[in-house]
């Protein structure tokens, strides 16, 4: 990956620092956009201290706020090769919205991305042969998106219907980034799998303990299924990287392996819904966001 600069948003935690590791081992030059980029400078010590290691780099990014998502592309120069879409946020317990309105969870892991790579799109296509990665969930599969209502307005406000919702606007980005084939550029989303990171944050105690992965005592136990933050970096950094991928877009991955369309999705681990990769919904819902960023 030696001369490859890579964007990589979140990068600071979780599976995105693992992700942000593996690329500057294998000598990209990663730049880690993040709400608090002091937090980057472990892994910039880390690169240091391995003359194999390309550079890493931090700056300040807020995905909810689109002037911040303005201010970081206009100080963005040259070529992108790649983006990986790996920040987010998971199950507010209340109602919260942008400072555009849109509903919290929705404005930081879909519009907050899309508006990103929108303005980063001369760059990509500097590239010749850009790749945007995007961290969905297997969430997805619990709710298509609902144009009708996106940002809970009129029905009742649910945590986890708004996540699923977001992360199927996610994989829908990747499938509408067609019309940017002609550039050079290809999309690809995945879900990393169940792991414990700093996403749970806003999940109470009681349904952690529900969901069987904290104790008594507070502490966190994962099940036997749970992957490591290395472990789930791992289908991130495949499709960042693989020259298996080359050309090949729109598509969903799960286990480094591309997921098997289900029409009953929710009741088939390992697959993909069909609402997540509908190029109807995937091209009215790119004329949807790209209405909202006109106002920006």
């Amino acid at each position: 990956m030696t001369g490859r600069r890579i964007l990589v948003t979140g990068g600071a935690s979780g599976i995105g620092t693992e992700t942000v590791r593996a690329l500057a081992a294998a000598g990209a030059e990663v730049t880690v956009a993040t709400r608090r980029p002091k937090m980057v400078e472990p892994l910039q010590r880390e690169a240091a201290g391995n003359r194999k290691s390309g550079p890493i780099h931090s700056a300040h990014l807020d995905l909810a706020d689109l002037a911040s998502v303005k201010a970081f592309t206009q100080e963005w120069q040259g070529p992108l090769d790649v983006l990986v879409a790996n920040a987010g946020i998971m199950a507010l317990p209340r109602w919260e919205a942008s400072s555009q309105g849109w509903e919290l969870q929705l404005a930081t892991n879909f519009l907050g991305h899309f508006a990103l790579a929108t303005a980063l799109h001369t760059a990509m296509a500097q590239s010749g042969d850009a790749r945007i990665v995007v961290v969905s969930s297997g969430a997805h599969r619990t709710a298509p998106f609902d144009f009708n209502d996106p940002h809970f307005e009129r029905r009742p406000y649910d945590p986890w219907q708004a996540y699923g919702q977001s992360k199927t606007a996610e994989v829908l980005f990747t499938v509408g980034a067609h019309r940017w084939a002609r550039d050079g550029i290809t999309a690809n989303s995945l879900n990393p799998g169940y792991i414990l990171t700093n996403l749970q944050r806003h999940i109470d105690d009681d349904t952690m303990r529900s969901l069987g992965v904290m104790d008594a005592e507070g502490n966190l136990t994962p099940l036997p299924y749970y992957k490591t933050p290395a472990q789930g970096a791992a289908t991130s950094v495949l499709l960042a990287t693989s020259p298996l991928l080359q050309g090949v877009s729109g598509r969903y991955f799960e286990d480094n392996q591309q997921a098997p369309i289900s029409a009953d999705a929710l009741n088939t681990p390992g697959s993909v819904a069909a609402h997540a990769l509908d190029l109807q919904a995937a091209d009215r819902l790119w004329h949807y966001a790209s209405g909202a960023l006109q106002l920006w």
